[in-house]
């Protein structure tokens, strides 16, 4: 029996990231990207779209990834939002950041 997403109180520091590195793997519509996280993550992360859209926004006001109309594998049109190259830096720097808070933190638990 699959378990029920939860909300995840620490995600929205991660939200951007989390996104950035999504699209790396491909261009995706806003509910493909929610999809995509909660089904990598084994349904432990939960992306609501009053979260979801906000980051998109700000991820697009940024140059870090650009939205184009475009039609769903449903045949829908839907927003398909694409990584740029300076998003591609962004994620870079953002897993590198990643990278050492989580250190940090296992460092604390005494689990490093």
């Amino acid at each position: 029996m699959g378990r029920k997403p939860q909300k995840n109180d620490s995600l929205p520091g991660s939200l951007d990231m989390l996104i950035l590195r999504t699209l790396s793997r491909r261009d995706l519509h806003g509910y493909g990207i929610v999809q995509f996280l909660q089904q990598s993550s084994d349904n432990e992360l939960l992306v609501e779209e009053g979260s979801l859209y906000p980051a998109l926004q700000r991820l697009e006001l940024n140059g870090w990834i650009k939205g184009e109309w475009g039609v769903t594998p449903n045949n829908r049109r839907a927003r398909i939002y694409k990584i740029t190259a300076a998003g591609r830096r962004q994620l870079a720097i953002e897993t590198r950041k990643y990278a050492r808070l989580t250190l940090a933190i296992a460092r604390v638990m005494g689990t490093e």
